[in-house]
């Protein structure tokens, strides 16, 4: 059932996808704890869920992936296609490779799993309804080995690696870093005692001079190609 959208500058509206109704009400209570969240509604499957988006058009919307009827993958294909600004998080207690690879292919920001605390989901959903990307470090390495590594090392040192990092400043070089150990942009400014506006500059910087459009190809490309 849709509740009233927050207004509140700096809360982050949320609908919660889930076919258990115990965990809703518990996800539900606990993010409704923090001053920068708001679940503004709840749907039990997918097809509810989408037409609640569609009338709502919340800033994230946390999404399982086993639901009746369909996916929650099909489901964030669907919201993508709605052409609006809410971005995706899946929320699931499932590990597997093929399913962290296709909840990114069909579209959603953030691959979280249910044990995360809610402290941490939190700041994932802050982080993701700012543009952030985001995968949970027990399934982060399924990416990076979902892509083929050459066979010769010698066919890494290619110039247009060497370009790629030639490319980088030192303090780009150490952002990626962070990246491809899954920082946040908030994580990133704490490391670096910078603000999160410079920290968020530095990936923007990094995503252009890579020509990736998001954090996790950035961290892809620069395992796959050796550029730190």
């Amino acid at each position: 059932m849709a509740e009233t959208l927050s207004n509140n500058i700096g809360v982050t509206s949320v609908v919660i996808i889930e076919d258990y109704k115990l965990t809703r009400v518990g996800l539900k209570s606990a993010l409704n704890e923090y001053k920068t969240i708001n679940v503004v509604a709840e749907a039990e499957d997918a097809e509810e869920g989408i037409e609640v988006i569609k009338k709502m058009k919340p800033d994230v919307v946390l999404m399982d992936v086993g639901l009746p009827g369909m996916n929650g993958f099909e489901a964030t294909m669907k919201i993508k296609e709605m052409g609006l600004n809410t971005k995706v998080i899946i929320l699931t207690s499932h590990e597997r490779c093929d399913e962290v690879i296709a909840a990114l292919g069909s579209g959603a920001c953030a691959y979280c799993l249910k044990d995360i605390s809610p402290d941490d989901l939190t700041r994932v959903i802050n982080d993701v309804s700012k543009g952030a990307c985001w995968l949970d470090p027990a399934v982060s390495s399924h990416v990076l080995n979902y892509f083929p590594k050459p066979e010769n090392i010698a066919l890494i040192q290619t110039s247009e690696v060497q370009d790629a990092r030639a490319q980088l400043t030192d303090r780009e070089l150490e952002v990626l870093r962070h990246l491809v150990n899954g920082k946040s942009n908030t994580e990133i400014a704490k490391e670096l005692i910078v603000s999160v506006h410079t920290a968020k500059a530095h990936v923007c910087s990094i995503l252009q001079k890579l020509c990736v459009d998001d954090r996790v190809q950035a961290a892809v490309k620069a395992i796959r190609e050796n550029i730190i």
